[in-house]
């Protein structure tokens, strides 16, 4: 199963692909950032993010969704921004047919370190070990939709067993 995660945001959303072979053995397919210019339009930059979200879609044709659902902060503007961006994520995953799973971001945490309250840190490292990769992955936003990724696995795995 070709899992793909992410983590928006409207300057840069994450995406990271993970695959599970048959032995249980999870590989980091690809991963990276979708980027916007913060000086362009915001309909040029959401269009932008569709249009990136897209190329990944086409090229690697994922049989799973899962996206990181907002948590609004302090900085409400931001968080409206963001909400903007999951929107145009959640409609290209929905042109392609794609079923989505939301979790939210003290579950990721959870599922990777076993504590909601884990730092940014501590969710790099789980993710590099848990994929079996030399490095951390760059940017954080990248790590970030390999996490999301990595969540949702579990979660079917889960539901696998309990069925």
């Amino acid at each position: 199963m070709l899992i793909l995660g992410l983590d928006p945001g409207t300057a840069t959303t994450g995406y990271g692909l993970i695959r599970e072979h048959p032995d249980g053995v999870l590989e980091a397919v690809d991963y990276g950032v979708f980027r916007t210019k913060a000086k362009t339009p915001m309909a040029v930059r959401l269009l932008e993010l569709h249009q990136q979200l897209t190329a990944v879609l086409d090229v690697h044709q994922p049989d799973a969704v899962a996206i990181e659902e907002l948590f609004f902060g302090k900085n409400v503007t931001t968080g409206i921004k963001v909400a903007q961006a999951r929107g145009v994520l959640l409609l290209a995953l929905a042109q392609a047919g794609l079923t989505i799973a939301e979790y939210k971001p003290n579950s990721i945490k959870t599922a990777l370190t076993g504590y909601g309250g884990a730092d940014k840190t501590q969710m790099q490292e789980m993710t590099r070990q848990i994929l079996n990769l030399d490095h951390i992955p760059r940017p954080d936003d990248a790590a970030d939709g390999l996490a999301v990724a990595i969540t949702h696995l579990q979660a079917t795995r889960f539901d696998r067993l309990m069925q």
